[in-house]
Protein backbone atom coordinates (compact mmCIF):
# COMPACT_ATOMS: atom_id res chain seq x y z
CA UNK A 1 0.00 0.00 0.00
CA UNK A 2 1.27 3.30 -0.62
CA UNK A 3 0.28 6.78 1.20
CA UNK A 4 -0.21 10.29 0.31
CA UNK A 5 2.83 11.11 2.48
CA UNK A 6 5.19 8.80 0.07
CA UNK A 7 3.70 10.68 -2.78
CA UNK A 8 4.15 13.93 -1.34
CA UNK A 9 7.82 13.63 -0.89
CA UNK A 10 8.70 11.48 -3.87
CA UNK A 11 10.95 12.72 -6.96
CA UNK A 12 8.76 12.71 -10.48
CA UNK A 13 10.00 9.17 -11.46
CA UNK A 14 9.54 7.92 -8.12
CA UNK A 15 5.98 9.29 -8.01
CA UNK A 16 4.96 7.80 -11.42
CA UNK A 17 6.46 4.37 -10.48
CA UNK A 18 4.13 4.28 -7.59
CA UNK A 19 1.17 5.41 -9.71
CA UNK A 20 2.66 2.49 -12.56
CA UNK A 21 -0.57 0.96 -14.35
CA UNK A 22 -3.22 3.57 -13.04
CA UNK A 23 -3.86 4.42 -16.74
CA UNK A 24 -3.11 2.02 -19.34
CA UNK A 25 0.19 2.66 -20.83
CA UNK A 26 0.20 6.13 -19.86
CA UNK A 27 2.50 7.41 -16.86
CA UNK A 28 2.32 10.80 -18.28
CA UNK A 29 -0.20 11.40 -16.66
CA UNK A 30 0.61 10.76 -12.99
CA UNK A 31 4.30 12.24 -13.99
CA UNK A 32 1.71 15.75 -15.06
CA UNK A 33 -0.11 15.54 -11.72
CA UNK A 34 3.48 15.32 -9.49
CA UNK A 35 3.36 18.90 -10.25
CA UNK A 36 0.59 19.71 -8.47
CA UNK A 37 1.71 18.24 -5.12
CA UNK A 38 1.18 18.48 -1.74
CA UNK A 39 -2.34 16.41 -1.72
CA UNK A 40 -4.01 16.51 1.11
CA UNK A 41 -6.80 13.81 0.05
CA UNK A 42 -6.75 10.94 -2.22
CA UNK A 43 -9.54 12.67 -3.80
CA UNK A 44 -7.64 15.93 -4.83
CA UNK A 45 -4.53 13.06 -6.21
CA UNK A 46 -7.63 11.75 -8.45
CA UNK A 47 -8.51 15.29 -9.47
CA UNK A 48 -5.43 16.17 -10.60
CA UNK A 49 -4.86 12.92 -12.44
CA UNK A 50 -8.21 14.15 -14.19
CA UNK A 51 -7.24 17.45 -15.06
CA UNK A 52 -4.23 16.59 -16.78
CA UNK A 53 -5.69 14.31 -18.80
CA UNK A 54 -8.73 16.61 -19.30
CA UNK A 55 -5.47 19.81 -20.50
CA UNK A 56 -3.76 17.04 -22.77
CA UNK A 57 -6.35 17.39 -25.56
CA UNK A 58 -8.20 15.29 -28.02
CA UNK A 59 -4.88 13.96 -29.75
CA UNK A 60 -3.89 12.46 -26.43
CA UNK A 61 -6.78 11.11 -25.09
CA UNK A 62 -7.54 9.72 -28.11
CA UNK A 63 -4.16 7.44 -28.03
CA UNK A 64 -5.05 6.86 -24.28
CA UNK A 65 -8.27 5.56 -25.64
CA UNK A 66 -6.69 3.34 -28.13
CA UNK A 67 -4.28 2.14 -25.53
CA UNK A 68 -6.57 0.18 -24.28
CA UNK A 69 -7.73 -3.54 -25.14
CA UNK A 70 -10.77 -4.61 -26.13
CA UNK A 71 -13.03 -6.80 -23.93
CA UNK A 72 -12.49 -10.56 -24.11
CA UNK A 73 -10.36 -9.45 -27.56
CA UNK A 74 -7.20 -10.78 -28.70
CA UNK A 75 -4.71 -9.72 -25.84
CA UNK A 76 -7.05 -11.62 -23.44
CA UNK A 77 -6.82 -15.29 -25.35
CA UNK A 78 -3.09 -14.56 -26.19
CA UNK A 79 -2.55 -13.20 -22.30
CA UNK A 80 -0.75 -10.13 -23.23
CA UNK A 81 -3.42 -7.67 -21.15
CA UNK A 82 -1.72 -5.64 -18.18
CA UNK A 83 -1.81 -7.27 -14.70
CA UNK A 84 -4.40 -4.63 -13.98
CA UNK A 85 -6.62 -5.62 -16.93
CA UNK A 86 -6.52 -9.08 -16.64
CA UNK A 87 -7.46 -9.06 -12.67
CA UNK A 88 -10.18 -6.76 -13.89
CA UNK A 89 -11.75 -8.67 -16.66
CA UNK A 90 -11.10 -12.18 -14.87
CA UNK A 91 -13.21 -10.78 -12.13
CA UNK A 92 -16.28 -9.81 -14.78
CA UNK A 93 -16.00 -13.08 -15.91
CA UNK A 94 -14.57 -12.15 -19.09
CA UNK A 95 -12.04 -14.82 -19.33
CA UNK A 96 -14.59 -17.69 -18.63
CA UNK A 97 -17.11 -16.79 -21.89
CA UNK A 98 -18.90 -19.24 -23.19
CA UNK A 99 -18.45 -19.77 -26.78
CA UNK A 100 -21.50 -18.05 -27.37
CA UNK A 101 -20.82 -15.21 -25.52
CA UNK A 102 -17.38 -15.14 -26.61
CA UNK A 103 -18.80 -15.10 -30.31
CA UNK A 104 -21.31 -12.25 -29.77
CA UNK A 105 -18.63 -9.42 -27.92
CA UNK A 106 -16.36 -10.22 -30.64
CA UNK A 107 -18.51 -9.37 -33.24
CA UNK A 108 -19.85 -6.09 -31.08
CA UNK A 109 -15.84 -5.62 -30.67
CA UNK A 110 -15.61 -5.37 -34.63
CA UNK A 111 -18.92 -3.53 -34.93
CA UNK A 112 -17.37 -0.92 -32.41
CA UNK A 113 -14.19 -0.59 -34.23
CA UNK A 114 -16.13 0.18 -37.56
CA UNK A 115 -18.19 2.69 -36.11
CA UNK A 116 -15.68 4.66 -33.44
CA UNK A 117 -12.16 3.86 -34.63
CA UNK A 118 -11.24 3.06 -31.17
CA UNK A 119 -11.61 -0.24 -28.27
CA UNK A 120 -14.89 -0.26 -26.30
CA UNK A 121 -13.42 0.70 -22.68
CA UNK A 122 -15.85 0.07 -19.93
CA UNK A 123 -15.25 -0.02 -16.42
CA UNK A 124 -16.06 -3.67 -15.44
CA UNK A 125 -15.72 -3.70 -11.47
CA UNK A 126 -18.87 -1.57 -12.27
CA UNK A 127 -20.30 1.44 -10.17
CA UNK A 128 -20.14 -0.64 -6.24
CA UNK A 129 -16.62 -1.95 -7.48
CA UNK A 130 -17.56 -5.46 -6.97
CA UNK A 131 -17.66 -6.02 -10.58
CA UNK A 132 -20.36 -6.19 -13.65
CA UNK A 133 -21.83 -9.63 -14.49
CA UNK A 134 -21.43 -11.10 -18.33
CA UNK A 135 -25.16 -9.91 -19.39
CA UNK A 136 -24.91 -6.32 -17.83
CA UNK A 137 -21.64 -6.31 -20.15
CA UNK A 138 -22.79 -7.41 -22.90
CA UNK A 139 -25.93 -5.29 -22.82
CA UNK A 140 -23.95 -2.11 -22.45
CA UNK A 141 -22.17 -2.61 -25.22
CA UNK A 142 -24.80 -3.00 -27.58
CA UNK A 143 -26.32 0.10 -25.67
CA UNK A 144 -23.19 2.24 -26.50
CA UNK A 145 -23.07 0.60 -29.96
CA UNK A 146 -26.03 3.50 -30.65
CA UNK A 147 -24.37 6.57 -29.43
CA UNK A 148 -22.84 9.58 -31.30
CA UNK A 149 -19.22 9.02 -32.21
CA UNK A 150 -18.28 12.62 -29.97
CA UNK A 151 -20.75 11.36 -26.42
CA UNK A 152 -18.91 7.83 -27.23
CA UNK A 153 -15.33 9.36 -26.85
CA UNK A 154 -15.69 11.29 -24.12
CA UNK A 155 -17.99 8.20 -22.33
CA UNK A 156 -14.69 6.49 -23.13
CA UNK A 157 -13.00 8.77 -21.03
CA UNK A 158 -14.95 8.70 -18.27
CA UNK A 159 -15.19 4.69 -18.26
CA UNK A 160 -10.74 5.10 -18.08
CA UNK A 161 -11.36 7.86 -14.93
CA UNK A 162 -13.23 4.97 -13.36
CA UNK A 163 -11.08 2.64 -13.75
CA UNK A 164 -8.25 4.58 -12.62
CA UNK A 165 -10.10 5.53 -9.51
CA UNK A 166 -10.55 1.94 -8.39
CA UNK A 167 -6.68 0.69 -9.44
CA UNK A 168 -5.63 4.38 -7.32
CA UNK A 169 -8.64 2.46 -4.50
CA UNK A 170 -6.57 -0.52 -4.46
CA UNK A 171 -3.08 0.72 -4.56
CA UNK A 172 -3.92 2.91 -1.07
CA UNK A 173 -5.83 0.64 0.62
CA UNK A 174 -8.78 2.47 0.59
CA UNK A 175 -12.68 1.62 0.82
CA UNK A 176 -15.49 4.19 0.20
CA UNK A 177 -17.54 2.43 3.21
CA UNK A 178 -19.99 4.86 3.84
CA UNK A 179 -20.77 4.79 -0.09
CA UNK A 180 -21.12 1.61 -0.31
CA UNK A 181 -23.45 1.44 2.63
CA UNK A 182 -25.34 4.15 0.90
CA UNK A 183 -25.25 2.27 -2.40
CA UNK A 184 -26.36 -0.80 -0.28
CA UNK A 185 -29.29 1.34 0.93
CA UNK A 186 -30.50 2.59 -2.39
CA UNK A 187 -29.90 -1.04 -3.47
CA UNK A 188 -32.37 -3.22 -0.97
CA UNK A 189 -35.18 -0.45 -1.02
CA UNK A 190 -35.33 -0.99 -4.75
CA UNK A 191 -37.00 -4.35 -4.36
CA UNK A 192 -40.52 -2.62 -3.50
CA UNK A 193 -41.54 -1.92 -6.93
CA UNK A 194 -45.38 -1.31 -7.99
CA UNK A 195 -47.49 -4.12 -9.55
CA UNK A 196 -46.98 -4.26 -13.13
CA UNK A 197 -43.57 -2.78 -12.99
CA UNK A 198 -41.99 -5.51 -10.21
CA UNK A 199 -42.70 -8.34 -12.88
CA UNK A 200 -41.00 -6.14 -15.46
CA UNK A 201 -38.02 -5.99 -13.27
CA UNK A 202 -38.82 -2.00 -13.20
CA UNK A 203 -38.64 0.00 -10.24
CA UNK A 204 -42.11 2.31 -9.41
CA UNK A 205 -43.12 3.47 -6.38
CA UNK A 206 -46.27 5.59 -6.21
CA UNK A 207 -48.14 7.54 -3.25
CA UNK A 208 -49.28 4.84 -0.45
CA UNK A 209 -49.28 1.64 -2.57
CA UNK A 210 -47.80 -1.45 -0.99
CA UNK A 211 -44.54 -0.94 -2.59
CA UNK A 212 -44.17 3.00 -1.20
CA UNK A 213 -45.45 1.83 2.61
CA UNK A 214 -42.67 -1.09 2.52
CA UNK A 215 -40.16 1.68 1.90
CA UNK A 216 -41.45 3.65 4.59
CA UNK A 217 -41.12 0.44 7.06
CA UNK A 218 -37.64 0.01 5.63
CA UNK A 219 -36.31 3.28 6.02
CA UNK A 220 -37.51 3.50 9.44
CA UNK A 221 -36.33 0.30 10.49
CA UNK A 222 -32.78 1.51 9.36
CA UNK A 223 -32.89 5.00 10.91
CA UNK A 224 -34.25 2.82 14.11
CA UNK A 225 -31.65 -0.28 14.05
CA UNK A 226 -29.10 0.62 11.79
CA UNK A 227 -28.38 4.58 12.57
CA UNK A 228 -29.16 5.02 15.94
CA UNK A 229 -31.96 7.89 15.80
CA UNK A 230 -33.47 9.28 19.02
CA UNK A 231 -36.92 9.29 17.66
CA UNK A 232 -38.78 7.80 14.14
CA UNK A 233 -42.46 7.88 13.22
CA UNK A 234 -44.48 7.94 10.00
CA UNK A 235 -46.34 10.78 10.25
CA UNK A 236 -49.96 11.77 8.96
CA UNK A 237 -48.59 12.19 5.28
CA UNK A 238 -46.69 9.17 4.60
CA UNK A 239 -43.46 10.79 5.64
CA UNK A 240 -40.43 9.17 7.49
CA UNK A 241 -39.07 11.78 9.91
CA UNK A 242 -36.08 10.43 11.75
CA UNK A 243 -34.82 12.48 14.43
CA UNK A 244 -31.01 12.86 16.15
CA UNK A 245 -31.38 15.06 19.24
CA UNK A 246 -28.47 17.53 20.25
CA UNK A 247 -26.54 18.15 23.54
CA UNK A 248 -29.32 19.87 24.82
CA UNK A 249 -33.04 18.25 23.44
CA UNK A 250 -34.10 21.42 23.14
CA UNK A 251 -31.47 22.38 20.52
CA UNK A 252 -32.34 23.78 17.25
CA UNK A 253 -32.04 21.24 14.27
CA UNK A 254 -31.06 21.17 10.64
CA UNK A 255 -33.57 19.75 9.08
CA UNK A 256 -32.68 17.20 5.50
CA UNK A 257 -34.06 14.90 3.40
CA UNK A 258 -35.45 14.34 0.81
CA UNK A 259 -38.03 11.69 -1.54
CA UNK A 260 -38.80 8.25 -1.52
CA UNK A 261 -41.16 7.85 -4.20
CA UNK A 262 -40.27 7.55 -7.68
CA UNK A 263 -41.30 8.00 -11.13
CA UNK A 264 -43.09 5.08 -13.45
CA UNK A 265 -39.98 3.06 -14.36
CA UNK A 266 -37.18 5.31 -12.89
CA UNK A 267 -33.94 4.79 -10.97
CA UNK A 268 -33.07 4.24 -7.35
CA UNK A 269 -31.12 7.14 -6.38
CA UNK A 270 -33.81 10.17 -7.58
CA UNK A 271 -34.57 11.78 -4.22
CA UNK A 272 -33.83 8.53 -2.24
CA UNK A 273 -30.09 9.64 -2.17
CA UNK A 274 -30.68 12.33 0.34
CA UNK A 275 -32.15 10.72 2.85
CA UNK A 276 -29.37 8.40 2.40
CA UNK A 277 -26.28 10.27 3.05
CA UNK A 278 -27.80 12.05 6.46
CA UNK A 279 -28.69 8.91 7.73
CA UNK A 280 -25.08 7.64 6.95
CA UNK A 281 -23.94 10.68 9.09
CA UNK A 282 -25.74 10.11 11.85
CA UNK A 283 -25.25 6.62 11.86
CA UNK A 284 -21.20 7.69 12.55
CA UNK A 285 -22.22 10.32 14.94
CA UNK A 286 -24.51 7.66 17.46
CA UNK A 287 -21.81 5.00 16.35
CA UNK A 288 -18.92 7.52 17.85
CA UNK A 289 -21.66 8.40 20.87
CA UNK A 290 -21.34 12.17 19.66
CA UNK A 291 -23.56 14.78 19.93
CA UNK A 292 -23.93 17.84 18.19
CA UNK A 293 -25.29 21.49 19.70
CA UNK A 294 -28.13 21.06 17.28
CA UNK A 295 -30.42 18.41 16.31
CA UNK A 296 -30.70 16.51 13.16
CA UNK A 297 -34.14 15.81 11.82
CA UNK A 298 -33.70 13.30 8.66
CA UNK A 299 -37.13 13.26 6.51
CA UNK A 300 -37.81 11.04 3.83
CA UNK A 301 -40.82 12.82 2.03
CA UNK A 302 -43.87 10.53 1.18
CA UNK A 303 -44.18 12.34 -2.04
CA UNK A 304 -42.45 14.86 -4.86
CA UNK A 305 -42.89 13.18 -8.06
CA UNK A 306 -46.53 14.00 -8.46
CA UNK A 307 -47.46 10.35 -10.55
CA UNK A 308 -50.63 8.71 -8.46
CA UNK A 309 -51.91 12.56 -7.66
CA UNK A 310 -52.28 15.59 -9.46
CA UNK A 311 -50.58 17.35 -6.66
CA UNK A 312 -47.23 17.65 -5.62
CA UNK A 313 -45.03 18.01 -3.08
CA UNK A 314 -47.55 16.43 -0.46
CA UNK A 315 -44.92 15.55 1.89
CA UNK A 316 -42.84 18.63 2.17
CA UNK A 317 -46.02 21.02 1.70
CA UNK A 318 -47.59 19.38 5.00
CA UNK A 319 -44.38 20.46 6.97
CA UNK A 320 -44.66 24.01 5.28
CA UNK A 321 -48.30 24.34 6.01
CA UNK A 322 -49.12 24.10 2.76
CA UNK A 323 -51.48 20.80 2.52
CA UNK A 324 -54.43 21.72 1.24
CA UNK A 325 -57.01 19.02 2.32
CA UNK A 326 -58.83 19.67 -1.18
CA UNK A 327 -56.48 17.14 -2.61
CA UNK A 328 -58.05 14.08 -0.59
CA UNK A 329 -60.81 14.45 -3.02
CA UNK A 330 -58.92 13.56 -5.94
CA UNK A 331 -59.01 10.10 -7.60
CA UNK A 332 -56.07 8.45 -9.04
CA UNK A 333 -56.77 6.42 -12.78
CA UNK A 334 -58.51 3.61 -10.66
CA UNK A 335 -61.05 5.85 -9.06
CA UNK A 336 -59.10 5.56 -5.46
CA UNK A 337 -59.53 8.81 -3.82
CA UNK A 338 -56.13 9.93 -1.87
CA UNK A 339 -58.01 10.07 1.50
CA UNK A 340 -59.38 6.59 0.75
CA UNK A 341 -55.66 5.85 -0.20
CA UNK A 342 -54.83 7.37 3.54
CA UNK A 343 -57.41 5.52 5.13
CA UNK A 344 -55.74 2.34 3.98
CA UNK A 345 -52.60 3.12 4.67
CA UNK A 346 -53.76 3.71 8.45
CA UNK A 347 -52.74 7.34 8.17
CA UNK A 348 -54.54 10.01 10.56
CA UNK A 349 -56.04 12.46 8.40
CA UNK A 350 -57.23 14.68 11.25
CA UNK A 351 -53.32 15.14 11.88
CA UNK A 352 -52.13 16.96 8.72
CA UNK A 353 -52.18 20.19 9.83
CA UNK A 354 -50.58 19.48 12.74
CA UNK A 355 -47.13 18.40 10.73
CA UNK A 356 -46.43 21.93 10.26
CA UNK A 357 -43.37 23.49 11.43
CA UNK A 358 -42.52 25.74 14.01
CA UNK A 359 -39.35 27.35 12.04
CA UNK A 360 -38.21 29.06 14.74
CA UNK A 361 -36.99 25.65 16.04
CA UNK A 362 -34.76 25.18 13.11
CA UNK A 363 -31.39 26.05 11.18
CA UNK A 364 -32.32 26.03 7.94
CA UNK A 365 -32.86 22.93 5.27
CA UNK A 366 -30.16 21.51 3.42
CA UNK A 367 -30.73 18.70 0.60
CA UNK A 368 -28.46 16.55 -1.08
CA UNK A 369 -29.59 14.85 -4.95
CA UNK A 370 -28.02 13.68 -8.29
CA UNK A 371 -27.67 16.22 -10.67
CA UNK A 372 -29.94 14.83 -12.88
CA UNK A 373 -28.26 16.04 -15.58
CA UNK A 374 -25.08 15.83 -17.57
CA UNK A 375 -22.99 19.03 -16.53
CA UNK A 376 -21.21 17.11 -13.41
CA UNK A 377 -20.52 14.34 -15.72
CA UNK A 378 -18.98 16.07 -18.54
CA UNK A 379 -16.39 18.09 -16.26
CA UNK A 380 -15.44 15.13 -14.65
CA UNK A 381 -16.28 16.51 -10.79
CA UNK A 382 -18.31 14.81 -8.45
CA UNK A 383 -20.21 17.18 -6.23
CA UNK A 384 -21.77 20.32 -7.18
CA UNK A 385 -23.41 23.21 -5.25
CA UNK A 386 -26.83 24.71 -6.24
CA UNK A 387 -27.22 28.23 -6.65
CA UNK A 388 -30.86 27.98 -7.20
CA UNK A 389 -34.04 25.96 -8.18
CA UNK A 390 -34.93 27.22 -11.16
CA UNK A 391 -38.55 28.75 -11.42
CA UNK A 392 -41.21 26.72 -13.14
CA UNK A 393 -44.62 27.15 -14.99
CA UNK A 394 -46.35 24.64 -16.53
CA UNK A 395 -49.29 24.85 -19.05
CA UNK A 396 -51.39 22.31 -20.91
CA UNK A 397 -52.81 23.43 -24.49
CA UNK A 398 -55.15 22.83 -26.98
CA UNK A 399 -54.40 23.79 -31.01
CA UNK A 400 -58.45 23.70 -32.59
CA UNK A 401 -58.81 23.85 -36.38
CA UNK A 402 -60.89 21.71 -39.11
CA UNK A 403 -60.42 17.80 -39.02
CA UNK A 404 -60.75 17.27 -43.14
CA UNK A 405 -59.70 14.66 -45.80
CA UNK A 406 -55.95 14.25 -46.25
CA UNK A 407 -56.71 13.65 -49.77
CA UNK A 408 -59.31 15.98 -51.17
CA UNK A 409 -58.16 19.14 -49.01
CA UNK A 410 -55.67 21.65 -51.03
CA UNK A 411 -52.84 22.91 -49.01
CA UNK A 412 -53.50 26.37 -48.60
CA UNK A 413 -57.39 25.21 -47.60
CA UNK A 414 -56.18 23.13 -44.66
CA UNK A 415 -56.39 24.29 -40.60
CA UNK A 416 -53.83 21.99 -39.95
CA UNK A 417 -53.94 22.05 -35.29
CA UNK A 418 -50.43 19.77 -35.71
CA UNK A 419 -48.60 21.44 -38.24
CA UNK A 420 -49.48 24.78 -36.27
CA UNK A 421 -48.08 23.02 -32.94
CA UNK A 422 -45.23 22.04 -34.68
CA UNK A 423 -44.69 25.54 -35.70
CA UNK A 424 -44.72 26.44 -31.92
CA UNK A 425 -42.95 23.89 -30.97
CA UNK A 426 -39.62 25.45 -33.21
CA UNK A 427 -40.28 28.30 -31.39
CA UNK A 428 -40.36 27.28 -28.03
CA UNK A 429 -37.19 25.38 -28.54
CA UNK A 430 -35.74 28.79 -30.45
CA UNK A 431 -37.03 31.13 -27.25
CA UNK A 432 -35.43 28.86 -24.48
CA UNK A 433 -32.15 28.43 -25.98
CA UNK A 434 -32.18 32.36 -26.08
CA UNK A 435 -31.46 32.97 -22.31
CA UNK A 436 -29.03 31.50 -20.64
CA UNK A 437 -29.96 29.30 -17.48
CA UNK A 438 -33.38 29.60 -19.53
CA UNK A 439 -35.56 25.79 -20.95
CA UNK A 440 -38.68 25.45 -22.27
CA UNK A 441 -40.12 22.19 -23.50
CA UNK A 442 -43.11 20.62 -25.02
CA UNK A 443 -43.07 17.18 -23.81
CA UNK A 444 -46.26 16.06 -24.75
CA UNK A 445 -47.71 16.90 -27.89
CA UNK A 446 -50.67 14.29 -29.35
CA UNK A 447 -53.44 14.46 -32.23
CA UNK A 448 -56.68 12.73 -30.51
CA UNK A 449 -58.35 9.96 -32.98
CA UNK A 450 -55.71 10.98 -35.36
CA UNK A 451 -55.94 9.43 -38.57
CA UNK A 452 -53.50 8.44 -41.04
CA UNK A 453 -55.41 10.12 -44.15
CA UNK A 454 -56.93 12.85 -42.27
CA UNK A 455 -55.69 16.43 -41.70
CA UNK A 456 -55.65 16.84 -37.88
CA UNK A 457 -58.30 19.35 -36.28
CA UNK A 458 -57.10 19.27 -32.86
CA UNK A 459 -53.23 19.05 -31.47
CA UNK A 460 -53.14 18.70 -27.58
CA UNK A 461 -49.64 19.66 -25.76
CA UNK A 462 -47.82 20.46 -22.83
CA UNK A 463 -45.55 23.53 -21.91
CA UNK A 464 -42.90 23.45 -19.02
CA UNK A 465 -40.92 26.76 -18.43
CA UNK A 466 -37.94 26.96 -16.19
CA UNK A 467 -35.52 30.30 -15.25
CA UNK A 468 -33.40 30.63 -12.67
CA UNK A 469 -35.40 34.08 -11.78
CA UNK A 470 -39.25 34.38 -11.98
CA UNK A 471 -38.85 37.35 -14.27
CA UNK A 472 -36.75 35.18 -16.77
CA UNK A 473 -39.49 32.26 -17.14
CA UNK A 474 -42.93 35.00 -17.02
CA UNK A 475 -41.03 37.06 -19.89
CA UNK A 476 -40.45 33.70 -22.13
CA UNK A 477 -44.20 32.36 -21.13
CA UNK A 478 -45.22 35.48 -22.25
CA UNK A 479 -43.71 35.38 -25.87
CA UNK A 480 -44.76 31.55 -26.36
CA UNK A 481 -48.19 32.37 -25.76
CA UNK A 482 -48.04 35.80 -27.95
CA UNK A 483 -46.13 33.21 -30.49
CA UNK A 484 -49.15 30.91 -30.15
CA UNK A 485 -51.31 33.29 -30.99
CA UNK A 486 -50.13 34.61 -33.95
CA UNK A 487 -49.92 31.45 -35.63
CA UNK A 488 -53.31 30.42 -34.76
CA UNK A 489 -54.55 33.70 -36.73
CA UNK A 490 -52.34 33.81 -39.53
CA UNK A 491 -53.29 29.89 -39.77
CA UNK A 492 -57.23 30.61 -39.14
CA UNK A 493 -56.81 28.65 -35.94
CA UNK A 494 -57.97 29.30 -31.99
CA UNK A 495 -56.37 27.50 -28.54
CA UNK A 496 -56.79 26.84 -25.44
CA UNK A 497 -54.36 27.31 -22.72
CA UNK A 498 -54.44 26.25 -19.08
CA UNK A 499 -51.94 27.18 -16.56
CA UNK A 500 -51.67 24.01 -14.81
CA UNK A 501 -48.52 24.60 -11.88
CA UNK A 502 -46.58 27.50 -11.00
CA UNK A 503 -43.32 27.60 -8.60
CA UNK A 504 -40.93 30.25 -7.99
CA UNK A 505 -37.52 29.99 -8.07
CA UNK A 506 -35.60 29.24 -5.30
CA UNK A 507 -32.31 30.88 -4.40
CA UNK A 508 -30.04 29.09 -2.14
CA UNK A 509 -29.46 31.02 1.05
CA UNK A 510 -25.87 32.61 0.66
CA UNK A 511 -25.03 31.28 4.66
CA UNK A 512 -25.68 27.69 3.56
CA UNK A 513 -23.99 27.77 0.11
CA UNK A 514 -20.82 28.99 1.81
CA UNK A 515 -21.13 26.16 4.06
CA UNK A 516 -21.80 24.01 1.20
CA UNK A 517 -18.63 25.09 -0.64
CA UNK A 518 -16.42 24.97 2.87
CA UNK A 519 -17.15 21.24 3.31
CA UNK A 520 -16.70 20.19 -0.81
CA UNK A 521 -13.35 22.29 -0.71
CA UNK A 522 -12.39 20.92 2.67
CA UNK A 523 -12.14 17.36 0.29
CA UNK A 524 -9.70 18.75 -1.63
CA UNK A 525 -12.34 18.94 -4.49
CA UNK A 526 -12.54 22.68 -6.59
CA UNK A 527 -15.90 24.85 -6.10
CA UNK A 528 -18.04 24.04 -9.05
CA UNK A 529 -21.51 26.43 -8.81
CA UNK A 530 -24.57 25.47 -10.71
CA UNK A 531 -28.60 25.89 -11.04
CA UNK A 532 -30.84 23.07 -10.36
CA UNK A 533 -33.30 22.85 -13.85
CA UNK A 534 -35.31 20.28 -11.98
CA UNK A 535 -37.46 21.01 -9.31
CA UNK A 536 -36.91 19.63 -5.32
CA UNK A 537 -38.44 19.14 -1.96
CA UNK A 538 -36.40 22.13 -1.22
CA UNK A 539 -38.37 24.45 -2.98
CA UNK A 540 -41.12 24.59 -0.61
CA UNK A 541 -39.20 24.41 2.63
CA UNK A 542 -37.34 27.63 1.32
CA UNK A 543 -40.47 29.21 1.60
CA UNK A 544 -40.55 28.96 5.16
CA UNK A 545 -36.82 28.62 6.31
CA UNK A 546 -33.48 29.05 4.14
CA UNK A 547 -32.35 26.51 2.23
CA UNK A 548 -29.20 25.27 -0.20
CA UNK A 549 -28.48 21.69 -2.30
CA UNK A 550 -25.53 19.87 -2.91
CA UNK A 551 -25.43 18.02 -6.31
CA UNK A 552 -23.67 14.43 -6.91
CA UNK A 553 -23.00 13.47 -10.63
CA UNK A 554 -24.87 10.44 -11.61
CA UNK A 555 -23.62 7.94 -14.22
CA UNK A 556 -24.04 7.49 -18.28
CA UNK A 557 -23.86 11.63 -18.84
CA UNK A 558 -26.14 12.05 -15.41
CA UNK A 559 -29.58 10.69 -16.95
CA UNK A 560 -32.08 10.38 -14.51
CA UNK A 561 -35.91 9.46 -14.67
CA UNK A 562 -34.42 5.77 -16.17
CA UNK A 563 -33.28 2.87 -15.20
CA UNK A 564 -30.12 3.51 -16.41
CA UNK A 565 -29.66 6.07 -13.37
CA UNK A 566 -26.39 4.91 -11.56
CA UNK A 567 -24.09 6.26 -8.92
CA UNK A 568 -20.74 5.26 -7.91
CA UNK A 569 -19.54 4.09 -4.42
CA UNK A 570 -16.93 6.37 -4.59
CA UNK A 571 -18.70 9.61 -5.10
CA UNK A 572 -21.55 8.76 -2.76
CA UNK A 573 -18.22 8.93 -0.40
CA UNK A 574 -17.48 12.10 -1.24
CA UNK A 575 -21.13 13.18 -1.06
CA UNK A 576 -21.44 11.84 2.39
CA UNK A 577 -17.85 13.46 3.66
CA UNK A 578 -19.42 16.58 2.33
CA UNK A 579 -22.76 16.52 4.57
CA UNK A 580 -20.32 15.17 7.76
CA UNK A 581 -18.04 18.70 6.83
CA UNK A 582 -21.00 20.53 6.50
CA UNK A 583 -21.98 19.06 10.20
CA UNK A 584 -18.61 20.02 11.56
CA UNK A 585 -18.93 23.76 10.10
CA UNK A 586 -21.99 24.17 12.03
CA UNK A 587 -20.95 23.02 15.37
CA UNK A 588 -17.60 25.16 15.48
CA UNK A 589 -20.14 28.20 14.28
CA UNK A 590 -22.51 27.28 17.03
CA UNK A 591 -20.13 25.71 19.90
Amino acid sequence: MITLEQLNAASQAEFATLLEGTYEHSPWIASGAWQHRPFSSLAQLKRAMVEVLREAGAEAQLKLIRAHPELAGKAMVSKTLTAESTHEQGKAGLTDCTPEEFASIQRMNADYNERFGFPFILAVRGPRGTGLDKAEIIATFARRLENHPDFERAECLRNIHRIAEIRLNDKFGHVPERGNLVWDWADKLAAHSDPGYAERGELTVTYLTDAHRACAQRLAHWMRADCGFDDVEIDAVGNVVGIYHGADRAARRLLTGSHYDTVRNGGKYDGRLGIFVPMACVRDLHRAGRRLPFGIEVVGFAEEEGQRYKAVFLGSGALTGHFDMAWLAQKDTGGVSMREAMQHAGLCIDDIPKLQRDVSRYLGFVEVHIEQGPVLSELDLPLGIVTSINGSVRYLGEIVGMASHAGTTPMDRRRDAATAAAELALYVEKRGGAVPDLVATIGLLEVPNGSINVVPGRCSFSLDIRATSNEVRDACAQDVRDELNSICKRRGLHFKLEETMRAAAAPSAPEWQRRWGSAVQALGLPLFLMPSGAGHDAMKLHEVMPQAMLFMRGLHAGISHNPLESITNDDTELCVGAFANLLDQLTLELS
